[in-house]
């Protein structure tokens, strides 16, 4: 007569609890809060405008929809005082271009940042936990 071994114990629910414990910490734990510290949003700017300016989304939904090099004016129709100015850069060989951000007011960790080359728009960035 053959003898039957007892049935082995699968692993698969051990696995399956331990691949759901990680991805719990995955979603709960943002890395790059881990692996950058913080930097207060401040020491970008190279001068602090206007301390209490957000961008609401509309003006942002606004703002999206302008073409570059339209005029600094037409930017300035839609959004008033930046929270701060950044410093300005060079993107084109010899046009120094200057960036103003604005705070986001559904997400004051992200900033929208406007480039101007003179007295043109010349587009628009954001910035993510500045």
């Amino acid at each position: 007569m053959k003898r039957r071994s007892p049935p082995k114990k699968s692993s698969f629910p051990y696995l399956l609890a331990g691949s759901s414990m990680l991805m719990l910490v995955g979603v709960m734990v943002d890395v790059r809060d881990v692996l950058r510290p913080a930097v207060p949003p401040s020491s970008l700017c190279a001068e602090i405008v206007q301390p209490q300016s957000v961008l609401p989304r509309d003006k942002l939904a606004l703002l999206l929809n302008v073409p570059e090099r339209d005029s600094k004016d037409t930017i300035r129709s839609i959004i008033s005082e930046p929270y701060c100015r950044l410093p300005t850069i060079e993107i084109r060989a010899g046009v120094t271009a200057e960036r103003e951000a604005y705070p986001l007011a559904f997400d004051p960790q992200t900033w929208f940042v406007v480039l101007y080359e003179g007295n043109e728009y010349a587009g628009y960035d954001f910035v993510f936990n500045p």
